[in-house]
């Protein structure tokens, strides 16, 4: 660590020399390559505060990153190391840094310049469950089948060429196939709706961004100005219209510092490009290139076996990521007969740990694939261990659901989509030909007592939106929950259920006092981008329970012990069952990431029979477990009787 600070410049002592180096070169572009446990978060935080102690404006600093939750870890990072620091008189302390994700970027700039694009200040954004039913009805409008193509993967095509920059018109353009040339006539059906509905999905938040910076001079010299220092986190999986977006941004100060890691690239599917991270000296003018290899996190085995694993890839930077911290317990390697003997393993091995009074919440369980968790929740409930699946999102409940459909469409009359969602929600006697009149603009044909129940219906979305304007936010929110009828339905229901879900809208109630230091109308925007624009990691609660998820889901997370299961070939590795391909790379830069998700120890496990799709597979062993050098493993044999573990099994060891 450096010891020759100043005490205005205490904030940089605790860096490496390589950190140190990172965060005071502040003029012309930067590329940090990271290694897993680097801190890279902290190379950020520090720079950021490096560039407001030398009398930068915080309202010049921008820092992009991919998760609600690293957002508000930095911002609250650069909140403490500013507040903490005795700065002299050039330090502008009065604003705040913009840190925030790409999407959350995106609707920010959007929303300020609505007009400029034809688009309400209001507009919805729909999630993917909202898209999937437009995606649904343009496959009707186009006069196909939705039962013979598939809407999720329709919707896939048009995202990934949205993610390449490409929009309907070019896409058709260079349709080469069928299913492209079926994807382009949805999509211009689906853009149509969007259109008329005033909203955008995921997707549409970026390319609608980029398309407004493309198409107007003064606007994007505007933000140009205005971000003059950017800093992009997990540069590595940045599709391409957000390289083209920070490209643009800085291309006139080419004060960009971009900070990732090759080897931690795993969202190729949703059109993160590696390139941008190998191909960064052409695309800024002679970057400054820092390594940080250090690694904070792990233990000197799950780093060695780490390295070992992608070291095999071939399209990578190479660097030798190392630690200073101690040796480590071995790398524990289980065989299972099948996925149920697996998952008691597992189950098992908690308990001894919290018998051994390590925290649940220290505790992980990765997996390659969503259904592997069926399993291990019903091994966890026979030994009653507190646990949370991460990936049943909060916001996408039905009930959570319904009360935003009415809040967005106080504000936004033109989507239809939330009409058709709410209309009958509780039941009003409203029925689908009404409805059908309405969405056609034939409310005139309407007979008397249809028209009564819709003008009612109006009135309420009416009141909604004068109470939101005058009243906080979590007032509005119980208003539409009373008002609407919902509460009164639930409660009449009387089922553990319905009890349920009243306990979520209470909740969401709750959450929404997060926004009550904003102006009221902020916060109805605030709450419905972050149910928009939620994530996995979102869902994590602060309690004790131990943490079940997807690797893609631990990006960026640490645990002290960890589980990765399923260590099979076909499962992880994974081979798509629709096209037999396996992109090893990746994959082995997947298993890379699980493994330095560990601080103390890491279990590693396969099943030599699993049942997948209802079909029972004989599996071999995970070639990435062959990548590991011996030394670092040790094979557990749970045949061995252990008065704390009645679990036995029969056990086959290579």
């Amino acid at each position: 660590m450096l010891k020759n600070t100043t005490i205005k410049d205490d904030y940089l002592k605790n860096l490496n020399r390589s950190q140190y180096q990172a965060v005071t070169h502040t003029k012309g572009p930067l590329l940090v390559l990271a290694g897993a446990g680097a801190g890279k978060t902290k190379v950020i935080t520090h720079r950021i505060t490096h560039l407001i102690h030398k009398g930068v404006s915080p309202t010049n600093i921008l820092a992009v990153t991919f998760t609600n939750k690293a957002a508000k870890e930095m911002s609250s990072r650069v909140h403490d190391l500013v507040n903490s620091q005795p700065f002299g008189k050039t330090a502008c302390l009065d604003e705040q840094p913009t840190i925030t994700t790409f999407h959350s970027l995106g609707v920010r700039l959007l929303r300020e310049f609505h007009n400029h694009i034809n688009l309400s200040r209001h507009f919805s954004i729909y999630d993917r469950s909202d898209s999937l039913q437009i995606i649904k009805k343009s496959l009707e409008l186009a006069d196909y089948n939705p039962k013979e193509f598939e809407p999720k993967k329709i919707l896939s095509v048009i995202s990934n060429a949205k993610n390449k920059g490409l929009n309907q018109e070019s896409f058709q353009n260079q349709a080469n196939s069928f299913l492209k040339q079926v994807a382009s006539a949805v999509w211009k059906h689906y853009q149509e709706i969007m259109i008329k509905e005033q909203a955008l999905d995921f997707d549409d938040l970026l390319s609608k961004t980029l398309m407004l910076l493309k198409n107007d001079p003064e606007i994007k010299q505007l933000l140009r100005n205005r971000y003059r220092y950017i800093h992009v986190d997990e540069y590595q999986d940045t599709n391409q219209v957000q390289f083209n977006l920070i490209k643009i941004l800085a291309k006139e100060h080419q004060n960009i510092c971009a900070v990732g890691d090759i080897d931690q690239n795993i969202y190729s599917w949703r059109g993160a490009d590696i390139k941008n991270v190998l191909q960064f000296e052409k695309s800024f003018n002679k970057p400054h290139i820092v390594l940080l290899e250090e690694n904070y996190r792990s233990t000197k085995n799950i780093i060695a076996a780490a390295n070992d694993v992608i070291k095999k890839n071939q399209n990578r930077i190479d660097k030798n990521v190392f630690t200073n911290n101690s040796e480590g317990e071995k790398i524990s390697l289980f065989v299972a007969m099948n996925e149920h003997d697996e998952a008691q393993k597992v189950a098992y091995t908690c308990r001894q740990l919290l018998k051994d009074k390590v925290a649940a919440n220290k505790i992980a369980i990765l997996y390659r694939a969503n259904f592997q968790s069926r399993v291990l929740e019903e091994s966890f409930l026979k030994l009653d261990l507190p646990y949370q699946l991460i990936g049943t999102k909060f916001f996408a409940r039905k009930e959570i659901k319904d009360v935003l459909s009415y809040l967005r469409l106080a504000f936004n009359p033109d989507s239809q989509s939330d009409l058709s969602r709410i209309i009958n929600v509780p039941s009003r006697g409203i029925g689908k030909v009404t409805l059908l009149k309405l969405l056609s603009d034939k409310k005139t044909e309407l007979n008397r007592g249809a028209k009564a129940k819709v003008d009612s219906f109006y009135k309420l979305i009416n009141e909604i939106k004068i109470y939101a304007t005058d009243n906080p936010l979590e007032k509005t929110l119980e208003f539409i929950i009373k008002q609407s009828g919902i509460e009164k339905d639930l409660l009449t229901k009387k089922t553990e259920e319905s009890s349920e879900r009243l306990g979520n809208l209470y909740e969401l109630v709750n959450l929404s006092k997060n926004f009550s230091d904003l102006p009221t109308l902020e916060a109805v925007e605030s709450l419905l981008e972050t149910a928009a624009l939620q994530s996995d990691q979102d869902e994590i609660e602060n309690r004790e329970a131990i943490r079940m998820m997807t690797i893609h889901a631990a990006k960026g997370l640490e645990f002290p012990y960890v589980f990765i299961v399923g260590m099979e070939e076909g499962l992880f590795p994974y081979e798509r069952l629709s096209d037999n391909e396996t992109d090893q790379e990746e994959e082995r830069r997947l298993f890379y990431v699980a493994l330095t998700r560990a601080e103390k120890k890491v279990f590693l496990s396969y099943a030599h029979m699993r049942t997948i799709f209802g079909s029972q597979r004989i599996n071999t062993p995970s070639s990435f477990i062959y990548d590991i050098d011996e030394q670092y493993i040790e094979k557990e044999n749970p045949n061995e009787k252990n008065i704390n573990n009645p679990y036995e099994t029969t056990i086959y060891l290579d």
